[in-house]
């Protein structure tokens, strides 16, 4: 028990001897940071290099991270390097705040390029997986972790904790080669993932002052992300230092998505109305030129600065000392916190500069969008035009002059796609069939309005004329849960080829009285009536899968409408346990499905079709089925109703005679 105390109490005079040489916890001494900074060469190669090395493995805990406000150049006695030992396995005040922790993984990286001495490599992989750790799951970062209680546990913005942690992943994740020690491929992935969601945080913290984005806190609630308080000095505030670094490090990442460019926007309209003119510090020496004390004085030629704290509603500039009590002026404050904190810095100004040139670059980026309406790009990662495919909808003309087209990259768009009555001549074309996944969740019970609420659950619905989706999956991902729509088409002359619609019951709702779609090369799947509607439909060269015993189509074809539903050259298959699945019901009297040259699995009854109750039903549809094979093709047992075409009816059956349309537009199902 003694030993313990003895050294604990031993590291605690160690540290605090290290640390007596700063003013406070938000400098360094220039000595570590000037190592840490130092261009690489040979000199990391050096004996020297290597001892200070040895000094960073030592103060690196067993969690990977490290403790702040360390002289790792200091030489370590004996007695001091036991005391780290002894303190491996320790997790107290390990942080990434003053930099701690990514400093100490540069400076390794720096050693490994020049001496490939794995043990450098293995405590960089170790100070990064501390990282990725520590991160909250809305991205952000606290100031220590393990969590502390108190403002510790805050999103950390405060001495740029956060915006430095981003700027090695980022460097990571693109392969810049600042670090000479790459990671896998998952560990880049996962890189990817928390850079993404640290950007996402920095988004959603911007605060709003009478609605309109602003500017960052040094620290941000956790759980909240509003403003917070930290020490009793760091009052709930507007920070213009740490906003600053926070709006370089957005300007740095490519291709920027909308989101991004609008926060750079609107902190960079702050930073002007926020900056004070006709001021500047002044710093007071004693005789013996030791910095005792600073002041705020007049200069009409100097250049502006912004305050380190401002109101969070009209960005007034405030100081406090300990007590916690606001003061409009530096004056007002005692000695100690006046020249032991940054209250003024001058870091906007780098945005400002920079700026013009950012701007330039992204109007750029813009015209050229401009002149490429008609040809546009959705990418989730940021590298297109739009992030999501809605946002592309509504940058479309309104019934357009020639075709736009939406090419959509890789990626799960979670979102409902509406394709407006004016959104004419619109293809959206994935890049793959497999990758390209819109995805909505929307049900019957969870819409909630009334007794058409099947109609509202889409998660793509196209009501514009002449539209084409090709390579890409559509899913309702509600599950079993009852009505729930994928894909809802009321439009006239609408393509879709090489598509996956996935969905239970509904999954797929063709509507339009006269209106004449086409699916080529599809994979359809479902439970109950999940192909529906009244539309005239050509089924061609699709997979059309069961998922559970009840019915596939559910037509409701008008009266005098020529064709209903048609599928030619399609397979019927169904999952496991799936035994007894009707072709077809009639949703309406006058319900018209053909199958002709189609494969039918085992689970289609013999007896084919429903009447859905509806005896006078058995008399007005139109089923028939012509020269199809498999377990589940038994014309002969089909109910008396049904039809079997004959040779010269089927030959009537042509892709032209079906969806030929009214219109000039003739051979738009030749895409």
């Amino acid at each position: 028990m003694d030993r313990i105390y003895s050294i604990k109490t031993f590291l605690f005079i160690v540290i605090t001897t290290m640390t007596s040489v700063t003013l406070s916890a938000q400098i360094h001494d220039a000595s570590w940071k000037k190592i840490i900074n130092k261009d690489e060469g040979s000199w990391f190669a050096t004996q020297e290099a290597k001892d200070i090395a040895e000094n960073v493995l030592l103060y690196q805990r067993d969690i990977g991270g490290w403790p702040k406000n360390i002289q790792m150049q200091e030489p370590l006695s004996k007695a001091e390097k036991q005391v780290l030992l002894d303190l491996k396995s320790s997790t107290k005040d390990v942080t990434t705040d003053n930099g701690a922790t990514t400093q100490e993984m540069v400076f390794l990286s720096k050693m490994f390029r020049q001496t490939r001495d794995e043990r450098y490599k293995e405590a960089f992989f170790l100070g990064l997986n501390y990282i990725l750790k520590a991160q909250y799951e809305n991205g952000g970062w606290p100031q220590f972790y393990p969590l502390r209680k108190g403002y510790y546990s805050h999103i950390t913005y405060n001495d740029d904790s956060m915006v430095n942690i981003l700027k090695l992943l980022k460097d990571l994740k693109d392969g810049t080669k600042k670090y000479s020690i790459t990671p896998d491929n998952e560990t880049i992935k996962k890189i990817e993932i928390a850079f993404n969601k640290g950007i996402d945080c920095i988004l959603k913290t911007q605060y709003k002052q009478n609605g309109v984005l602003t500017a960052w806190c040094a620290q941000h609630d956790e759980k909240t992300l509003e403003p917070a308080k930290a020490r009793a000095y760091e009052l709930p505030s507007l920070s213009g230092k740490e906003s600053a670094q926070i709006v370089l490090l957005l300007m740095s990442v490519e291709n920027p998505t909308k989101e991004i460019k609008n926060a750079i926007n609107k902190a960079v309209e702050w930073f002007k109305v926020s900056k004070i003119d006709g001021i500047k510090q002044e710093y007071i020496l004693d005789d013996k030129g030791k910095f005792v004390d600073k002041k705020i004085v007049e200069d009409l030629s100097a250049k502006p600065l912004w305050a380190r704290f401002m109101d969070l509603e009209d960005n007034t500039p405030f100081f406090c000392d300990r007590d916690g009590i606001k003061k409009a002026t530096l004056s007002e404050i005692g000695q100690e916190r006046r020249r032991g904190y940054a209250w003024y810095t001058d870091n906007p100004s780098k945005v400002l500069k920079y700026y013009p040139k950012w701007k330039a670059k992204y109007e750029k980026q813009q015209n050229k969008m401009l002149k490429e309406e008609y040809n546009m790009v959705v990418a989730k990662d940021g590298s297109g035009d739009f992030i999501s495919i809605q946002e592309a909808i509504y940058a479309s003309k309104a019934f357009p002059y020639k075709r736009v087209i939406i090419n959509i990259k890789n990626g799960t768009y979670n979102e409902k796609v509406h394709i407006y009555s004016w959104n004419t001549y619109v293809s959206l074309i994935g890049e793959s069939k497999e990758n390209t996944i819109i995805t909505f969740d929307d049900y019957f019970d969870k819409i909630n309005l009334g007794r058409n609420s099947t109609f509202h659950t889409s998660t793509v619905l196209v009501e514009g004329n002449d539209f084409i989706a090709k390579n890409l999956t559509i899913q309702n991902s509600s599950g079993e849960v009852g009505q729930a729509v994928a894909l809802s088409v009321n439009a006239n002359r609408a393509y879709f080829e090489n598509c996956n619609f996935l969905g239970f019951q509904d999954t797929v709702y063709t509507a339009g009285e006269g209106f004449k779609q086409y699916f080529k090369n599809c994979y359809i799947e479902g439970s109950t009536d999940f192909i529906f509607g009244e539309a005239t439909v050509l089924f061609d060269a699709c997979e059309i899968r069961s998922k559970t015993n009840s019915y596939i189509t559910a037509a409701s074809t008008p009266k005098n409408q020529k064709f209903g539903f048609v599928f030619k050259n399609c397979s019927l298959t169904a999952d496991d346990n799936v035994s007894e699945v009707y072709l077809g019901r009639p949703w309406r009297k006058y319900a018209k499905t053909v199958f002709i040259d189609c494969k039918m699995g085992a689970h289609i009854k013999a007896e084919g079709w429903h009447n859905w109750s509806n005896k006078e039903a058995e008399s007005t549809t139109f089923y028939a089925e012509y020269n199809c094979i498999g377990e589940g093709y038994k014309p002969e047992s089909r109910v008396y109703w049904a039809h079997k075409l004959k040779k010269s009816e089927a030959k009537k059956y042509t892709k032209e005679n079906i969806l030929i349309s009214n219109t000039d537009n003739t051979t738009w199902y030749q895409n």
